[in-house]
């Protein structure tokens, strides 16, 4: 079987501050949670989403933000692979009208689009999250290694 197609030449340079930053300070309704950087996290991370989202009454967003909040902490797991003992860290908070999901890995390159074949079991993460998704960026945390990787989540 052959090997699914490379990604175009790109270099993956580091997130920086340039990248699009939407602090999440200014959102009235917040929530973290840090996990083992593990495929395990992505259940619980899941879980904490659907209930923020029920519990500050954006049902409407609940199946894109599952989608959202799985490929983004799937994607954080990945990227912690080569970490001693990782841990990802993620934060939503919302304006009462949409949704913004924060994912922390320790690993300071940018996320890079793939292309796939049909049967891949990854490499449209980025994909999805760009289609479902109002907006997404990455960015490097003001005196903290890593990156986080934001979408919004929006009606």
């Amino acid at each position: 079987m052959p090997s699914p197609p490379l990604a175009a030449a790109r270099s993956v340079r580091p997130c920086s501050q340039a990248d699009n930053v939407v602090s999440l300070r200014a959102w009235s309704l917040r929530s973290h949670l840090e996990l083992a950087a593990r495929p395990e996290a992505v259940r619980p991370a899941r879980q904490h989403a659907m209930a923020a989202v029920r519990r500050w009454r954006l049902d409407a967003l609940a199946d894109t933000a599952e989608l959202l909040v799985s490929e983004l902490v799937t994607n954080a797991v990945l990227a912690s692979a080569t970490q001693a003992a990782p841990k990802i860290r993620f934060w939503l908070a919302s304006d009462r009208r949409q949704l913004m999901i924060h994912v922390w890995d320790p690993d300071h390159r940018r996320p890079v689009s793939r292309d796939a074949w049909p049967d891949a079991e990854t490499g449209r993460g980025l994909l999805l999250v760009t289609a479902l998704s109002a907006q997404w960026g990455c960015y490097a945390p003001d005196g903290h290694g890593g990156k986080i990787v934001w979408a919004l989540c929006a009606p």
